[in-house]
């Protein structure tokens, strides 16, 4: 009886030393130095945890994928891609599959698929995103993901609001992140969307009430879920672009109902230099000549300092055009056109429109107003200029 007794302490002796040892060895294969990121979860996967990229002592690199979620008796294949995760790229790095009863993976690497080197000393600036798919036969199911190297985010993001236009009950935002290589991660976000709508989006030059050309093209808004996801790296028209050139642009985002359908604007925004910054003047503008007919103006600074003019009627005809300006001068006294705005529709009663200068080229921004002499004219039409709707005294008078 003792004998036994003895012979099994040996062994769970011997046995302890033999997993110190290998815990050892381990420890003594890696630098220390080492870099974790987050994945994840995609398609309602349920599938999320990280990837870890170990420094081996002769020079090769351990990639483990940890994961939560997972199945057992599922496979899945993972490869480290090209680019970010909203842009898209080839295989650069193919890792052991996952096994789903563990949700891990271990892959030792000294070179990429291509055959050109790899070492640890390029991780944190690789170009590059991790993809874990469903199986070997469903690869266009990704069950997570993320970012990686370069294209991690600083922490330094510019948000818009994204207004209803023609179509009620969608809105929302979009947000511009910061990546370290200074490219720009764009998330639109919408309330309202359709499920199964594809909806095209798009920067444009200039500001909303003045319309532009497309600066650049997003990923489409994904009906079903509200959100698009885009990596900017260049305009359409391939000029490079970093993430200050993003939030400082000259533009506006519109975001559309269909490919067929681009005439109709879900969502829109200023953006970049024409945010407005909060400061305000209103002024009133009165009933005239057609009984009924009155309302406001308000001006409101951008953050380059041109304006926003709104004009806003309440009792204007359903399917009118009204041409409005400022003038010089009070109204008592008269005076020409100084500024020419867009058009008050009547179906809405508002106009909008961005003011960058007088209607003869010189200087005029927010800060002129509060000192300017003159007045608003609202007329009944194009062909009716002596019938004036509405009107209204500013700036100093």
């Amino acid at each position: 009886m003792k004998k036994i007794i003895l012979k099994s302490t040996f062994m769970l002796l011997a046995l302890s030393l033999l997993t110190f040892t290998s815990c050892s060895d381990d420890d003594e294969n890696t630098t220390g130095n080492s870099v974790t990121y987050d994945l994840s979860e995609r398609s309602n996967s349920g599938v999320s945890g990280t990837v870890e990229f170990v420094e081996l002592t002769d020079g090769q690199v351990q990639i483990e994928l940890d994961l939560s979620g997972t199945l057992n008796g599922n496979t899945h294949p993972a490869h480290v891609h090209m680019n970010s995760a909203a842009f898209g790229g080839g295989i650069l790095i193919s890792l052991d599959p996952v096994d789903g009863s563990t949700g891990s993976s271990v892959t030792i690497v000294s070179t990429k698929d291509d055959g050109s080197s790899f070492d640890f000393s390029m991780v944190e600036n690789l170009d590059a995103y991790v993809n874990v798919h469903k199986s070997a036969s469903e690869l266009d199911v990704v069950v997570a993901q993320g970012d990686i190297g370069s294209n991690l985010l600083t922490g330094e993001e510019t948000t818009y609001n994204l207004n209803t236009v023609d179509i009620a009950g969608i809105d929302g935002s979009i947000t511009f992140k910061e990546r370290k290589n200074n490219f720009t991660l764009a998330v639109i976000e919408l309330n309202g969307t359709p499920d199964g709508g594809m909806h095209p989006a798009h920067i444009h030059m200039n500001s909303a009430a003045e319309t532009g050309g497309i600066w650049y093209s997003f990923n489409p808004v994904d009906g079903s879920s509200g959100v698009s996801n885009s990596d900017i790296r260049a305009t359409d028209g391939g000029m490079a672009l970093t993430y200050n050139d993003v939030i400082t642009v000259d533009g506006y985002v519109n975001v559309h109902l269909s490919a067929t359908e681009l005439g109709t604007i879900v969502a829109q925004g200023d953006i970049g230099v024409n945010e407005l910054t909060g400061e305000s003047i209103t002024y009133t503008l009165d009933e005239k000549d057609v009984a009924g007919i009155s309302g406001e103006i308000k001006f409101e600074e951008r953050k380059n300092g041109s304006i926003l003019a709104t004009i806003q009627l309440v009792g204007t005809p359903n399917g009118g055009m009204h041409p409005a300006h400022i003038h010089e001068n009070d109204a008592a006294t008269g005076g020409p056109i100084a500024v020419t705005f867009n058009p008050v529709v009547g179906d809405t009663g508002i106009s909008k429109t961005t003011i960058r200068n007088l209607d003869d080229g010189s200087s005029f921004n927010y800060t002129s107003i509060s000192s300017f002499n003159g007045y608003v004219n609202v007329h009944l039409s194009a062909t009716e200029l002596g019938t004036i709707v509405a009107q209204g005294n500013i700036g100093i008078n």
